[in-house]
């Protein structure tokens, strides 16, 4: 549950953010009317300097701040200078707008500021606040040989929450991508010394995909044909420098968001909807490359399908939902005991598990012991709880196709199941 604290003296604005988040439980708020109620939520209103073990406890109670600019006791915004003091991200709401004002706020490290015109207003507030959320797992490095611009650039990546990473040259760039494969962003200057942004940018796509690594390139000498080849190169979007606080928080969201849109088709098409386990089509392109890889160092390959038996039975008496229970908390069982190779639900109540370097032997003592697992769990349903059992095929062998040892297991199956389910049938 991620909680923010609002600050607004009008009862209709927290009125319409509270009925909005009925259809988001993930979030919730406590709601200061005044100044001197935000105070009280966030420490004692007597002192204005907190240490920082208290501004900690402020950040691990509160995701954020949302705040009115003008309230009766605070008319000029000094509720804002206070949250930013509390090092809490700020989200400035405004009844009005002009660009006066606007330059005003953003010479103070705010998230964003929202004028209060509409239903569609406090919607990109807490989108905003699911977006802070979950900066706090993106790592972003920022590539500038100008200590004075990464530091800018630095604080501007804080104030959102990310973890921010700093090099002075290309080289030192390539050598943090290469050890820390979770970088998410990448902000890169053009003039560098040892690798400049061109050469970075074509040795990282030599290896990491676009969808994978966001580039964002740099530049004081803004042409379009600088721009161009920037993007030519690989980068996914280029900033002009100096840019403004909202043109390159802007970008860095789009980009951020196209990624993770990807990241989610890529999930939907390799993971089953019900279990959330890798489905057949994940299963077929991983299993068939550790098969390769297995045959070149010579090590022994094995591939076991699991079945769960009566499974109709189970539905038919307790229903699809029923069903769909057991199914679920089979796959954590599977995940649980087999995380070290490939698994997948490859369709219905059926899961294959590729097992490469064990010998055939030790695989169907592994599979038996897992099939003695599930025979004692007690699988619980809303109604009741059932037990249920498996019957497991297992093929072994390097020397087979990736079909082969799919049919041989399945062969191997069918004869666990015709000798009376519950065991493991392999070739002796």
């Amino acid at each position: 549950m991620k909680r923010f604290l609002l600050v607004e003296d009008s009862p209709l604005v927290a009125k319409i953010i509270r009925h909005m988040l009925k259809a988001d439980p993930s979030l919730e708020f406590d709601h200061a009317l005044t100044f001197a109620e935000a105070k009280q939520y966030l420490g004692n209103e007597n002192h204005e300097q907190y240490s920082a073990s208290y501004i900690e406890s402020i950040q691990q109670k509160y995701l954020a701040a949302v705040v009115d600019l003008n309230l009766p006791d605070a008319p000029n915004g000094e509720v804002v200078d206070y949250t930013l003091k509390m090092a809490l991200p700020t989200i400035v709401l405004t009844g009005s707008f002009d660009e006066h004002k606007r330059d005003q706020m953003l010479e103070r490290p705010m998230v964003d500021y929202v004028v209060k015109e509409s239903r569609f207003s406090y919607e990109y507030v807490l989108r905003l606040l699911h977006r802070l959320d979950r900066n706090k797992q993106i790592r972003v490095l920022v590539a500038d040989d100008s200590k004075t611009s990464r530091q800018y650039i630095k604080k501007m990546l804080h104030t959102h929450l990310y973890q921010v990473i700093e090099v002075e040259n290309g080289q030192q760039a390539l050598d943090v991508i290469h050890a820390d494969p979770e970088i998410k962003l990448l902000i890169t200057d053009y003039n560098m010394p040892v690798m400049n942004g061109f050469d970075l940018v074509k040795h990282i796509r030599k290896e990491v995909d676009k969808n994978a690594l966001i580039i964002i390139g740099l530049s004081t000498h803004g042409s379009g044909g600088l721009s161009a080849k920037f993007i030519k190169n690989g980068a996914n979007d280029f900033l002009s420098k100096p840019f403004s606080h909202e043109e390159f928080h802007c970008r860095i969201i789009h980009n951020i968001e196209t990624m993770e849109h990807v990241e989610h088709i890529r999930h939907a098409a390799y993971h089953d909807y019900l279990t959330e386990l890798p489905n057949r089509r994940f299963f077929y392109e991983k299993a068939g490359e550790a098969l390769e890889s297995a045959r070149a160092r010579n090590l022994p390959v094995s591939l076991a399908i699991l079945d769960v038996d009566h499974f109709k039975k189970v539905n038919d008496t307790y229903g699809h939902n029923a069903g769909d229970s057991v199914l679920k908390q089979l796959a954590q069982l599977i995940q649980q005991s087999f995380e070290r190779f490939i698994f997948a639900r490859t369709g219905g109540e059926e899961f294959c598990i590729m097992i490469c370097g064990l010998d055939p032997q030790k695989v169907s003592i592994l599979l038996d012991n897992f099939r003695g697992i599930v025979e004692d769990y007690i699988f619980l349903l809303e109604a009741t709880n059932l037990s249920v059992t498996l019957s497991i095929g297992i093929a072994s062998g390097q020397q087979y196709s990736l079909d082969e040892l799919m049919s041989e297991a399945d062969r191997h199956l069918y004869n666990a199941k015709l000798g009376g389910r519950n065991q493991v049938a392999y070739e002796q």
